[in-house]
């Protein structure tokens, strides 16, 4: 059958059913609650073949500047028929001017290429079991009242409007924070996810608040199987190791500028950092 048999549409919460199929096939550990979290801040497109359901993308957008291009999944019964070529045009046709980004496998990397991503780093994950270790005394929990302040330092170390993502984190999601004279200066959430719980986005000024907000979490959490994805460059490979959280694949962190940002890169305050992504 020919790649005109195959019909492209909006994805909808019907889709998801055979959507989570399709991700258990590439073995990633979503379930089903996890593609309606992304869905549900994503104008997603499904690729149906005979009314099947055998390919899927994201994309997530951060205001009118920015987004992420997600959830990119072909049917292994249809590749090497550029399916997944003409989903990613999908994708960034709706993302019109914004610049993208994404995360690539080595084996996806020679398409997002070709369609005009660039290399601009790459991440580690890491999960397990974390060791026990003690909550440090300067974090606690947020409290009702923080939502704006938590939106607020997104966006500075993000560079983008991310509210629609705060807002659903805000429903599914435990946040730690580390104040100073009353003012939230570094928060981290927690969240259900796949196996166990994953840990992002952490917003912190330095490697000594990651890394506090961290140990408060994990330490609320023991026993649970736990995942994080930060940049290599920050180094903490080492440190999450040593918490019981083992390495466990790294991804290639690519952008795509927008017509209307040219080449210019995000803004963002010099004195955030986001540590580690809520969506990748």
């Amino acid at each position: 059958m020919t790649n005109e048999a195959i019909i492209l549409e909006k994805m909808t919460p019907k889709h998801l059913d055979r959507a989570l199929e399709l991700s258990r096939q590439v073995q990633w550990p979503h379930r089903r609650e996890d593609w309606e979290l992304v869905q549900s801040i994503s104008q997603g497109i499904v690729a149906l073949e005979e009314d099947r359901l055998v390919a899927t993308v994201m994309m997530t957008p951060y205001g009118d500047d920015a987004a992420t291009i997600n959830m990119v999944i072909v049917d292994a019964a249809m590749r090497g028929r550029r399916l997944g070529r003409k989903m990613l045009e999908e994708a960034l046709a709706k993302a019109g001017e914004r610049t993208c980004y994404l995360v690539a496998t080595q084996e996806g990397l020679p398409l997002y290429e070709k369609v005009g991503f660039a290399v601009t780093g790459e991440t580690v994950q890491h999960q397990g079991v974390p060791l026990r270790v003690e909550a440090p005394a300067h974090v606690a929990w947020s409290e009702s009242g923080d939502h704006a302040n938590l939106v607020a330092l997104d966006r500075a170390a993000s560079g983008h409007d991310r509210t629609a993502l705060m807002e659903i984190l805000r429903e599914r999601a435990k946040f730690a924070v580390i104040r100073d004279a009353g003012e939230i200066q570094a928060f981290a959430a927690i969240r259900s996810f796949g196996r166990g719980l994953v840990i992002g986005p952490v917003v912190a000024r330095n490697d000594s608040e990651a890394r506090a907000l961290i140990d408060f979490l994990l330490a609320h959490h023991q026993g649970r199987f736990v995942r994080i994805d930060t940049d290599v460059s920050l180094d903490l490979a080492g440190w999450l190791t040593g918490r019981g959280l083992n390495h466990a694949g790294c991804g290639i962190k690519m952008r795509r500028s927008g017509a209307a940002c040219g080449q210019s890169k995000p803004t963002h305050h010099r004195n955030y950092a986001l540590v580690s992504q809520a969506l990748g």
